[in-house]
Formats: structure tokens, C-alpha cells, sequence
């Protein structure tokens, strides 16, 4: 549930009307008014006004919401699908109103990208496979550049030791160093490569990995070329 949800389900069921008969004074239909209360239908402001001002609440407009209320507005997991269409299409120019339950050019939306990224999900090769919505908190994710972090789809069960399995995702932030103890994703002439890192001294470090067996290598650091470091894990159960 949401706060403009709850706000238009309480309002409505006050004054006894059913979603039919708002949804007829509102000009849109009964289905989407039943999303809104429910959370899962991002909203443009002008359509939110409306709504508000049909059940008896137009004092409350969108400059009574602070950022934080705004993407309160929605159950961002249920409407994900939605908004990654949403900021994919979000051109550069503001676009024209859509009508009725369009969220190009509207403000939420414009707060709402603002603070959530589109982040790709990368296979072995490279080559972009999906995507993952992220918030973005102080203009970061995990303390890089939105448009620096990315997934790396694991490309075999090298790491299940460590609970990496093949098919797993790992969010990817850049780092050209070693960081001890961390896995950490690697160029090499015959690829990306992950691999846990310890630092063995300032000259070398140890590449472990671990699927039947646990396995290790050390090398000088003049030989590796670290891309970043994981710090986040999404497996499939």
C-alpha cells in the first residue's frame, strides 16, 4: 500500500463509493484506480491531483510531498517492470503529457529516476542480459557512480566455495587495486575473470578460487588487471 493509495481507498470508502463510480468522475478506469490504491501503478502528478480533488482532497497537492513521500507513492517491487519502461523512454526533453495514467513528464517520475538507476547485468562476454532497478542514495550506489556499477553474471561455479554458483549476479563497483579479501572481477587475455583476492605482501597476491576443491595461485601485481570489486550477491533460489 501507498500513501496516495491509502488516501484515495479511505476517502472513498468514507463517502461509500465504489471504484466504478470515482473512476467514472475521475475519467479513468476502475482497474487503474484499483492499482493506484493498491500501490502497484506509478502515478503522474496531474492524474494525482485529480484524483485528489474528486475525493474531496484537493488541498493536498504534490508540493505537500517531500521526495521520500513521492516514492512512497508506489510499491516500487510491484511496479518495477513499469518504471524501467518508464525511464528507458524518458527522453532528454520533456515530452508532452499523456493522458490519463501516463507518467512520461511527470514530476514523480522525474523524483523517482532521480533516485533509483537502471543497472545492467552483464554476461561473460560482455554483452547486456537484463537489468536491475537500484536506489541511489547521496548520488551514489554503493559509493560509486550510478553509471559505473554494473552486474556480472557468473559465468561458471569457480566460486561456489564462497557461494558464488554459475547464473548468479554480482554487482560490480570499479576498483583497479586488490582489495584484501574481497572477490573481485579481473581482465585477462582470455576474458573477465572472478576470483577471491588476499594480498600476500605490496607485490603479490593470491587468486583462490573453490568448486570441488579449493584452489589458489599467487601472482605479482604487475601481471593482474583488477576491473572492481563485488559487493552485493543475487542468487536464485
Amino acid at each position: 500500500m501507498s500513501r496516495l493509495g491509502d488516501l484515495i481507498r479511505l476517502e472513498r470508502t468514507r463517502q461509500g463509493l465504489t471504484h466504478k463510480q470515482v473512476a467514472r468522475k475521475c475519467g479513468v478506469s476502475d482497474k487503474y484506480l484499483m492499482e493506484v490504491e493498491a500501490g502497484t501503478r506509478i502515478i503522474a502528478d496531474d492524474q494525482a491531483r485529480r484524483i485528489l480533488k474528486t475525493m474531496g482532497l484537493s488541498q493536498q497537492n504534490e508540493t505537500d510531498f517531500t521526495l521520500d513521500d513521492i516514492a512512497a507513492t508506489v510499491d516500487l517491487q510491484s511496479a518495477v517492470p513499469q518504471l524501467a519502461k518508464a525511464v528507458e523512454k524518458k527522453p532528454a526533453e520533456k515530452p508532452k503529457a499523456e493522458k490519463d495514467d501516463g507518467v512520461s513528464g511527470s514530476i514523480w517520475l522525474d523524483a523517482l529516476s532521480g533516485v533509483l538507476k537502471h543497472v545492467p547485468i552483464y554476461n561473460a562476454v560482455m554483452k547486456e542480459v537484463g537489468h536491475r532497478l537500484l536506489p541511489i542514495t547521496g548520488g551514489k550506489i554503493e559509493g560509486a557512480s550510478p553509471d559505473k556499477v554494473y552486474y556480472f553474471m557468473a559465468p561458471d561455479n569457480a566460486l561456489r566455495g564462497f557461494r558464488v554458483q554459475k547464473g548468479d549476479l554480482l554487482l560490480v563497483v570499479p576498483a583497479q587495486a586488490a582489495v584484501d579479501g574481497a572477490i573481485m572481477l579481473l581482465q585477462t587475455p582470455q576474458g573477465k575473470l572472478l576470483r577471491k583476492v588476499k594480498r600476500v605482501n605490496d607485490y603479490q597476491a593470491m587468486l583462490q578460487k573453490y568448486d570441488e576443491a579449493f584452489e589458489s595461485e599467487i601472482k605479482n601485481y604487475n601481471e593482474l588487471t583488477f576491473v572492481g570489486r563485488c559487493v552485493r550477491l543475487e542468487a536464485e533460489l
